[in-house]
């Protein structure tokens, strides 16, 4: 059954400020809000408020409510007046992001229904579908990309988008389960029928207690593992941060190459993801982002704190 949209537009007057060019849309960003407001209020506060930031829907666990017509463009990816995210995409974003729980859930679940339906209307893939950390680096959409999920997501929607089935991850997906929140590895193997010992060789895991939100757990012995242990991505003791001259080294390397594990380290297109070994404003101002969805002091200063905070997620 088709999601049904409500509209509620921002006026012609506004148009200048919030979506001032013709635009043929090419993808879909998903977002995450910074805050816990339902998609009314979501939508009310954009459309009303003095700020160019703007997007075409917002989504939270009951409804989808459109503020921008289709055929303008929105300022929504942070990649310049020309660039391809703020001109060319649709702008969702997936309401209560903020503390997540049970709305959250239905949320998003709701927002994979509809971005399928989005691009089932458009006649597109799922390489339509980006999130906005694709466009200019930032840690956006912040709770899906902090509980390692945003392939598991681009998957769901793919599986709709294929009427329940995902053509490219069908065979692979019955092989492997993502953790969520919540998850043991004892759930898991008895609702796949598999033994906690045979999932724990698949997956080389030693302690059946020390499984992560979005780690990808092998249900056989045929499917790739994505999952990261804390002992392939070692962090350094100490503190590091920015000085000058700038702080370089193994050290820089191994709290970079994580941070890129975790998504965090902005060089995406970049090789190795700019890992450097160089502790510059880049680096420290993705040690922040991890900071601050992870509820530490965002100071962009690698320390204890910050070291088990990243082991963890991990």
């Amino acid at each position: 059954m088709s999601i049904q949209v409500k509209k509620n537009l921002v006026s012609e007057a506004k148009y200048a400020l919030k979506c001032p060019n013709a635009m043929s849309a090419e993808y879909i960003t998903i977002h995450n809000t910074a805050n816990d407001a339902s998609a009314a209020n979501e939508i009310s506060y954009m459309i009303g408020n003095t700020s160019s930031t703007s997007f075409h829907f917002a989504v939270d666990d009951k409804e989808v409510i459109q503020g921008l017509p289709l055929n303008r463009n929105a300022w929504h990816t942070g990649d310049g007046t020309n660039g391809t995210g703020n001109r060319k995409s649709i702008g969702v974003e997936i309401c209560y992001s903020k503390s997540g729980g049970p709305k959250y859930e239905a949320a998003e679940a709701l927002a994979i229904s509809f971005v399928a339906q989005l691009l089932k209307e458009r006649g597109w893939g799922i390489d339509r579908v980006k999130k906005h950390q694709d466009w200019n680096g930032k840690y956006c959409p912040h709770r899906i990309l902090s509980e390692g999920r945003w392939e598991q997501v681009k998957a769901a929607i793919e599986k709709e988008l294929n009427g329940g089935v995902s053509a490219k991850k069908a065979s692979s997906s019955a092989q492997v389960y993502y953790v969520k929140k919540g998850d043991t590895l004892s759930g898991i193997a008895a609702s796949h029928g598999v033994s906690v010992k045979t999932l724990q060789s698949f997956n080389h895991i030693t302690d059946p207690n020390l499984i992560k939100v979005g780690q990808e757990i092998k249900l056989s012995g045929t499917a790739s593992s994505k999952s990261h242990a804390p002992s392939s991505y070692p962090l350094p003791s100490g503190v590091i941060k920015v000085t000058s001259p700038l702080t370089k080294g193994t050290k820089v390397k191994q709290v970079q190459t994580a941070l890129a594990a975790l998504y965090f380290y902005p060089d995406k297109g970049a090789k190795n993801h700019g890992v450097d070994g160089v502790y510059g404003p880049k680096t420290a101002n993705a040690v922040k982002r991890f900071q601050s969805v992870s509820g530490l002091t965002a100071d962009g200063i690698y320390g204890p704190k910050t070291k088990a905070k990243m082991e963890q997620k991990l």
